[in-house]
């Protein structure tokens, strides 16, 4: 017998495009939901289409009949504005606070610590503000990552649980596990930054490859998700010459993501450092693999339990050093894989991530 009458439900808001990470987090959520025999609604406030007025005013209607129920509110500053002012983030809690709904509020934004300017440093405070006051007005929330990572948040908050994001991409099989079609050694990159980070970020990929093919004589370079299509330019210019094979794949379907991960020999990860909620990282765990990347702020538990070699930011002899090591040896390489597959079940399984919501929802 499911435990929640009425069912909870998910409230999402803009669309992202092309992908968008938190709809594929709350479609696998829902997903684990049912397998844990409960159900978990999903609701749009598509108000990038229909317009604040309308959206607004279909949510005040949807929501007589949610007192009581568990609303599982999923924030990103940009999901609630366009210039990331959150302003209508604090106009649909503030309706489903009216309607005695159950406010969960699920954050994926955590942090903001590379503000430069001052326009950007008044978009931070507020969106600080938003959060304190969405963690204020919720009867729970869910961090993805710790919350002694979470600068915003009050000392000692026990609305606040810590579940970290699973993958987006379909499970990966047994048998499907360090899967190859050759001996060539692959390097994975799931997704690529834009705008000024492309050039650090390319520098960084090229920089790393090359000190690994100098070590292993022959080498192929897997670049697929969001950005890469884009990156293809800057990445063809700064590999010219290498002997590194190149393969850009682009933004794929969620199961051929998988399978190409699947097939790599390890992911290279340096947009960024890793962490519990960045969900390229969460792939690679999710396929088994080895991770080479950097380290930082979010960089805890239980991210750090799975098969990943990290360095600090900006290291890039120390990702060098890394990667060639995770490559020549093979039973180095076996045992990350193994701590990865292990970590997946444990904490980033999405039927585990939801036998922890259930926990939330239900107060134990």
């Amino acid at each position: 017998m499911p435990i929640f009458d009425p069912a909870p439900l998910v409230l999402l808001g803009r669309l992202d495009l092309p992908t968008d990470g938190v709809r594929d987090y709350c479609s696998q959520l829902s997903a684990a939901f049912g397998r844990c025999g409960e159900h978990l609604d999903i609701v749009e406030m598509r108000w990038e289409t229909h317009g604040w007025l309308k959206a607004i005013g279909q949510l005040w209607r949807e929501s007589r009949q949610w007192r009581g129920r568990w609303v599982l509110f999923q924030y990103t500053a940009l999901m609630w504005s366009r210039r990331g002012f959150p302003v209508g983030a604090l106009a649909a809690l503030r309706i489903l606070k009216s309607r005695e709904a159950k406010i969960c509020v699920v954050f994926h934004d955590i942090r903001y610590d590379q503000a430069r300017g001052w326009k950007q440093r008044v978009r931070v405070a507020f969106q600080y503000r938003t959060m304190r006051l969405a963690l204020r007005w919720a009867a729970r929330c869910v961090l993805t990552v710790p919350a002694a990572q979470v600068p915003w948040l009050p000392k000692n908050s026990g609305k606040a649980v810590f579940i970290p994001v699973g993958s987006a991409i379909p499970e990966v099989g047994p048998g499907d596990r360090g899967a190859k079609l050759d001996d060539v050694p692959t390097i994975a990159v799931f997704g690529f930054n834009g705008g000024e980070q492309a050039r650090n970020e390319s520098e960084d990929i090229c920089y790393v490859t090359r000190q690994a093919i100098s070590k292993s004589g022959n080498l192929r370079l897997v670049i697929l998700g969001r950005g890469s299509s884009e990156a293809e330019p800057i990445l063809l210019k700064d590999l010219e010459g290498s002997g590194v094979e190149l393969s850009i794949l682009g933004v794929l379907p969620a199961e051929q993501i998988r399978e190409n991960l699947a097939k790599a020999d390890v992911l290279l990860c340096v947009r960024g450092h890793i962490s519990s909620r960045r969900s390229s990282a969460i792939a690679g765990i999710a396929c088994s693999l080895p991770i080479v990347g950097y380290r930082g702020e979010e960089t805890a538990f239980p991210v750090t339990e799975a098969g990943v070699l990290l360095v600090e930011s900006g290291d890039r002899d120390g990702v060098a050093a890394a990667l060639c090591r995770v490559l020549s040896d093979e039973k180095f390489r076996k045992d990350l894989r193994w701590r990865s597959a292990v970590a997946e079940k444990e904490y980033f399984s999405w039927d585990a991530i939801a036998t922890q919501f259930l926990r939330v929802l239900a107060g134990r």
